[in-house]
């Protein structure tokens, strides 16, 4: 029997968002899609060792980066500032097509946000 205090959830574990994956009813309502689901997974940082998003990576790590809304290859701990490829970290190993999905889709998302509030 293990002790409450003691489950550690499933960290860094590479998900495609190709692969399939159940979203319940609510979820589907509230319109959440296998993107938005991989990017707000959480990642634990192999460096320092604090969990992030590629959400979290792309909002405040590569804010202000020129890269960040060009595909770029790599996540960025908020925390530590260490760099990470999103293959074989956030999407399968080998996997481009689920690299570029997730890159697309961040950097929709946050145009997105920069558009409604005119900070492009």
């Amino acid at each position: 029997m293990t002790h409450k205090d003691d489950y550690q959830p499933a960290y860094s574990q590479p998900i495609s968002p190709s692969a399939p994956m159940w979203l319940t009813p609510e979820e589907r309502q509230a319109g959440i899609n296998k993107n938005l689901k991989v990017a707000a997974h959480r990642f634990l940082c192999p460096n320092c060792g604090k969990e992030f998003s590629l959400f979290q990576s792309r909002a405040v790590a590569c804010k202000y980066c020129p890269k960040a809304a060009s595909r770029c290859p790599n996540v960025r701990c908020p925390y530590c500032d260490s760099e990470f490829p999103i293959n074989g970290f956030v999407v399968p190993d080998g996997n481009r097509q689920d690299q570029r999905v997730m890159n697309d889709y961040t950097d929709e998302v946050f145009n997105r946000w920069a558009d409604t509030y005119n900070r492009r």
